[in-house]
């Protein structure tokens, strides 16, 4: 699920097609988007890695189109398989984990205080 390049027709379009061909042959694996699970301190959708570390993609790798996952600690990448119920299901659960979030923060503040 990419962005098309922004110019849409130019001779480097094909160019980037063969480059996203190649990147998805290279990946770990194709992991559906429903089988990640949320990290709110990381902000990022992720996924074990065999290195015991997590893929990662954010909300905004997302909305850009972005379906590459990759490892801090290691070279293994995922590929995020989505679609456009998918991201708005994701905003959903970013949504929902921030408000969590700030009513733990409050809770916090008024025990400290």
């Amino acid at each position: 699920v990419r962005v098309p390049h922004p110019c849409g027709s130019c001779a480097c379009s094909g160019e980037r097609m063969e480059e996203d061909a190649e990147v998805r042959e290279g990946a770990y694996e194709t992991v559906p988007l429903g089988e990640m699970v949320w990290k709110a301190d990381l902000d990022a959708f992720t996924y074990e890695c065999p290195c015991g570390d997590l893929f990662q993609i954010t909300m905004q790798e997302l909305d850009e189109g972005e379906d590459i996952g990759a490892c801090p600690s290691c070279s293994l990448y995922i590929v995020v398989e989505y679609d456009l119920a998918d991201v708005i299901k994701a905003r959903e659960i970013v949504a929902e984990a921030k408000k969590k979030c700030k009513v733990v923060e409050a809770k916090q503040e008024a025990v400290a205080a």
